[in-house]
This record gives structure tokens, C-alpha cells and sequence, in this order.
């Protein structure tokens, strides 16, 4: 419900596509980019077929110029479209957005693929101009569009325009001439590092910074306290598809006890939690840290395996076969790993799948996800919800862990998670705030997790910060006025106490290189110059989709029309907690000799920004 606050100007008109050299193949390395999702894909509560209402100004001056730039200025090779429903038509078979829109007034010539799962039909989704469904093997294409061919069902026009697009896209991205793509490969670079380091560092916003309480003082503070859910956790990136490999992480612990080793002593405690579905099961905890999987063939457990592997993962999505021997159909799958826990007391699991599944402790049915089937909001919107049970163990005993996966009807999707978290300690938050009162600085770091901030499933409708993290912030900063909350979130959240800690960094999610990042700008060798890209918001009913948001019956009506964003805030004289484009600085900056020269199509703007603090830093200029 709270998007970018992006100025925009109304779709259509080539002038400024011409000048600047509209519909070149930019993709120069032979990658072809897609961009996603045409359109109007800005929530995600019934994301599968919620239908959406917009009228054609608001549909034209604010959801549709990002794809128009894409395709007319960088000369995308492929798009994708969206999952919902747009005027009661799937935007997979929309005619009047893909074949009119895009490919007629547009002139786009590129490729059209829905997203996963994201096809509804054989006839409608290709002569409404979709390419090519996704993933494969397909569902409504191959036999049946091969049929409806044959009976004469489909336009020939239609057919011929999706199969030239398709060659186009792999003349393009050069299949013909390497037809191999050859192996994945991690090439992990130093300059790599440093640029990602670099762009992290620069990318946090500072919002708060009383009595210049960071950069921290080296030569003052000798004692910190380190403390949260998010200081020995790397949060690298969101969930869904922002999630990649990386070569490795780094935490802020990690990369805060490296740096100030011999300079100050650092102590921990996490105090809460931020997970939205248990975290997965320490290695540490499992017999030689993995789970022994055996894959059979068909939905049904057989008694001869077709493969196996081991895997430390608790998590497993398949969209391929997940081990050669088996074929593209269903399949089940046996996975067993030897627990042993480390504390006495009340041990939490939990169980999601897309498909069925149980959980066994020694041979006992702890959960079973397939009776009772709820669908929930995980794995891109197509799993179960999160089934939770407990059990009594004692520490150093051996335990044995059975998890029976089939493939089943209640999901197009292959995956299964089990879920872990030891016994509680109620004193945590009070044991927090005692390390934080000895300490000279405490260093609090919370937010969210990639699990909140993906896609498959909106936020919840307040602003607040998961599980007791605001309770948290709040009890170390009544035991240490010297307290610095580093926020890692992707979007705005509600701070009930920003007026009792001396600072508050936006962190975001940096990549691989978090930790460092993160205490580069902590200890003042890189300047903060992140500028905020949303409006935040003092509460959630002052947004702009809040009398909107989600919708009801199916339906969900852009009422706010153009006032997203800062436009809302502006033209309602609301007051924000942050306004758009804010960002403090730990040096100051003087701005001088602006010059405006207005040519045929455009503004020639220009000035000089001055350094006037005592600190090397960037700036992000900002012109309106």
C-alpha cells in the first residue's frame, strides 16, 4: 500500500524515445532484460486474481511510464506480464494493455512471457498477444495450443507473432551461434566487493542523529552493545525473486568485532526476534548437518527410490527434477536427518509445503499439512499455511526427523520448509537492556527479514516492526541514552520511539557485503548519502490506499488516483514522520551559482555543491 514516490509524466508521444535513440538493443553482453509485471501488480493480497480498477489517466501517467521508458528509451528485449486481473481480463490474456498498448502504439518488439503460473488459457492468452507461458513444461500451451491449431480455433497471425518473437529474442540473446550456454560460474572479484561495499554504504539514509552521536568516537567509546535480532544475522536481501546466491556474507557482528579488535570490547545479546515463520534448523544441531533425501517416482511414496541427495537446507523448492532420474511429473520424496538439541524444554517445529506433507519425531506424527490443507501466503503464493506444533526435549538427546513430502493437486508448485525455534527465554529483552546499561554505546540493529519483505504476500496493516522489537529498542534505550538503532527494512516503519534514541540509520538490505557496509558508515569512513524514495508515514490510515487497500469481493479500485506518494501527503497537508528525499549527513554541503537554460525539449540545469563540513562525504542532489 505504500509505493515509490516516483514523479511521472503521462505515457505516449515519441519525442523524447527519438531523441534519445528509442528501441536499441541495450542488452550488450547477450542477456536480454525483463521487466516485470505489466501491470498495475501493486499488492499482493489475492495476487492470483485479485482484479483491479484504475481509470485510464491514473493508468497512464503513474503505472504505465515505467514500462514505457523501459521499452522506449532502453529498448527492453522482453517483458512479463502480472498475475491479477485488470477490467475482469488476466493481464496474461489483456488485449487491449499487450496487443494494442504495447505492441501497437508502443511498437514494442521484444518478447511477452507471463509469470509463473501466471497463464490462464490456450486461445485468449495468445491472441491477446502473450508469447510464451512460463515455466515449462507447459500447461495451456504445447498439446493444446497444438490442437487448437489444428481445429482451427486460433488466428495464424497470433502464432506467427509469437513464434518470430520468440526467435527474435534468441538471435538476440545469441543461442543460434552457442546453443550451449556452458556451466553457471561465481566469479568473485575483489573490485566486485568494493563496488558493492561502496554502493551499500552510500545507499544508507541517516535519519536521526542527535548530539552527533555517529559517526561513533573511536576514541571515546570502549565498550558497545550489540544487540538484535538483525547484528548477527547478514539480511543480504528481500525474498522471492531478489533472492541470489551470494559468494558470502558478512554480518555487522562479524565485520564490527574484525574492526575495532583491540580498540573496544564488544558484547551481545539478541533480545527479540524478527522471524515471520520459524527460522530454519541450525546445522550445528543436525548429525553431520544435513537431511538425507530420497525422491521416488509418482505422488505416492514407493519403496524403491529413484535418487538421493543430502542438503544442510531445510527449505527445498523444485522447479526442476530434483535429482536426474526422475522425470518432469509428480513426485514424493523422504528426507531424515538425526536432532539433537542444546537446551532442555520446549522446542517449537513448523511445516509448510506447497503439495502435502508430515512431520515425524522418532516415528510419531508431530504435524500433519495434509489433512485439513490451508492455502497460505509462502512460497510465492502457492503453499500452505505455517503448521506449528511443540515438543518436550531434553538437551544431548538424540532424536530422529522424518519429513514425507507428495506432490499433490493443492499447488502447481514442488516445495516443502521445516521450521525450528528452541525454547524461549522470557528475560530477554531485560537481559538486553542490562548489557546496554555498562556499555558506552548501544548499537541496536532491527527490522525485517527477506521473509517479510518479498513478494506472494503484502505487509501486515500497521507500521510496526515484527515481534517485540519496538518493546526492545525501547528498554535499551531507557538503559543507555547513547543508543543508535540501525533499521534494515525495505520499506517505511512506524518508530514509537525515535524521539528517545540518539540515532536511527536506514540500512536496507546492502548485499553481501552488509556487515562492512554497515560499519563503514557506524564508524564514519564512508558519509551517508542516501536520500529516502518513499514518503514515510506517521501512521497507516494516513496513506494513500488506505481506504482502498486490499479491496473487497475480488475487486480493488485505485481511489487515490495520481496522489501516490508524496502528491497524497502534499495535497492533503498531512505530515509525514519523514518527507520523501530526506537524508542527513554527517558534513554539511553549500549550494551555489545554479544556472536554468530551457531548450526545445528540455532543461539544461547546472550548479556547484561545496563541502563546507569537516568530513569526506557524497551528496544527492535533488532537483524538482
Amino acid at each position: 500500500g505504500i509505493g515509490p514516490d516516483a514523479g511521472t509524466q503521462p505515457a505516449g508521444g515519441d519525442q523524447h524515445a527519438q531523441r534519445r535513440g528509442a528501441g536499441r538493443p541495450r542488452q550488450r553482453t547477450g542477456v536480454g532484460a525483463t521487466v516485470k509485471h505489466f501491470v498495475l501488480n501493486d499488492s499482493e493480497f489475492e495476487r492470483n486474481s485479485i482484479d483491479v480498477e484504475a481509470d485510464e489517466r491514473t493508468l497512464r501517467e503513474i503505472y504505465l511510464p515505467p514500462f514505457y521508458a523501459a521499452v522506449k528509451e532502453a529498448g527492453t528485449w522482453a517483458l512479463m506480464t502480472a498475475y491479477n486481473r485488470i477490467d475482469g481480463l488476466f493481464a496474461s490474456e489483456n488485449p487491449s494493455l499487450i496487443r494494442d498498448l504495447l505492441k501497437g502504439e508502443w511498437g514494442f518488439d521484444g518478447l511477452v512471457m507471463s509469470d509463473w503460473f501466471g497463464t490462464h488459457s490456450t486461445i485468449e492468452a495468445l491472441e491477446a498477444g502473450l508469447d510464451l507461458e512460463m515455466p515449462g513444461p507447459p500447461v495451456w500451451r504445447g498439446a493444446k495450443l497444438a490442437a487448437a491449431i489444428e481445429a482451427g480455433q486460433v488466428d495464424e497471425a497470433a502464432v506467427d507473432d509469437a513464434v518470430e518473437r520468440v526467435l527474435r529474442t534468441m538471435e538476440r540473446t545469441g543461442v543460434f551461434a552457442e546453443p550451449e550456454t556452458g556451466p553457471e560460474r561465481g566469479i568473485d572479484r575483489p573490485e566486485h566487493r568494493l563496488l558493492i561495499r561502496q554502493a551499500g554504504a552510500e545507499a544508507m539514509v541517516l535519519l536521526r542523529n542527535e548530539r552527533a552521536a555517529l559517526p561513533l568516537d573511536r576514541q571515546r567509546v570502549k565498550t558497545i552493545a550489540v544487540i538484535g535480532p538483525n547484528a548477527k544475522a547478514a539480511q543480504i536481501m528481500g525474498g522471492g525473486s531478489a533472492q541470489v546466491n551470494a559468494h558470502y556474507t558478512i554480518s555487522p557482528w562479524d565485520a564490527l568485532t574484525t574492526r575495532l579488535r583491540g580498540e573496544a570490547e564488544l558484547t551481545f545479546a539478541q533480545g527479540a526476534s524478527n522471524h515471520k515463520r520459524l527460522p530454519a534448523i541450525p546445522v550445528g544441531l543436525l548429525q553431520d548437518g544435513v537431511f538425507s533425501y530420497a525422491f521416488y517416482e509418482g505422488a505416492a511414496l514407493g519403496d524403491e527410490p529413484a535418487g538421493f541427495l543430502t542438503t544442510p537446507a531445510s527449505e527445498q523448492i523444485w522447479f526442476t527434477p530434483p535429482v536426474p532420474e526422475l522425470g518432469f511429473g509428480p513426485f514424493s520424496a523422504r528426507a531424515t536427518a538425526a536432532f539433537t538439541p542444546d537446551e532442555s524444554g520446549t522446542h517449537t517445529f513448523s511445516l509448510t509445503s506447497a503439495g502435502l506433507a508430515r512431520l515425524f519425531v522418532d516415528g510419531e506424527v508431530l504435524i500433519d499439512n495434509g489433512d485439513d490443507y490451508q492455502r497460505g501466503d509462502y512460497f510465492f503464493g502457492l503453499g500452505s499455511a505455517e503448521r506449528i506444533a511443540t515438543v518436550e526435549l531434553e538437551v544431548g538427546t538424540r532424536h530422529e526427523l522424518t519429513v514425507e513430502y507428495q506432490a499433490a493437486e493443492v499447488s502447481p508448485l514442488k516445495a516443502v520448509r521445516l521450521g525450528y525455534l528452541p525454547p524461549k527465554d522470557p528475560d530477554a529483552i531485560a537481559k538486553a537492556a542490562t548489557l546496554a546499561a555498562d556499555a558506552d554505546v548501544a548499537l541496536v540493529f532491527v527490522g525485517r527479514t527477506g521473509e517479510w519483505d518479498s513478494e506472494g504476500a503484502d505487509l501486515p496493516d500497521d507500521l510496526r516492526l515484527p515481534g517485540e522489537q519496538d518493546a526492545l529498542i525501547a528498554a535499551v534505550a531507557a538503559a543507555n541514552p547513547h543508543t543508535v538503532v540501525v533499521l534494515q527494512t525495505g520499506t517505511p516503519v512506524a518508530m514509537p520511539w525515535l524521539d528517545e534514541v540518539a540515532a536511527v540509520l536506514q540500512a536496507w538490505y546492502p548485499g553481501q557485503e552488509c556487515g562492512n557496509a554497515i560499519a563503514d558508515v557506524l564508524l564514519g569512513d564512508v558519509n551517508p548519502s542516501g536520500k529516502l524514495t518513499q514518503t514515510w508515514p506517521r501512521r497507516t490510515e494516513d496513506t494513500p490506499s488506505f481506504l482502498n487497500y486490499p479491496g473487497e469481493n475480488g475487486h480493488v479500485h485505485y481511489g487515490e488516483r495520481m496522489f501516490v506518494g508524496y502528491r497524497w501527503y502534499e495535497a492533503r497537508d498531512i505530515e509525514s514522520l519523514f518527507p520523501f528525499g530526506f537524508g542527513l549527513s554527517y558534513t554539511t554541503f553549500e549550494y551555489q551559482n545554479l544556472s536554468v537554460a530551457e531548450n526545445e525539449n528540455d532543461f539544461n540545469i547546472s550548479f556547484e555543491i561545496k563541502n563546507t563540513g569537516n568530513i569526506k562525504g557524497e551528496e544527492t542532489a535533488q532537483v524538482y
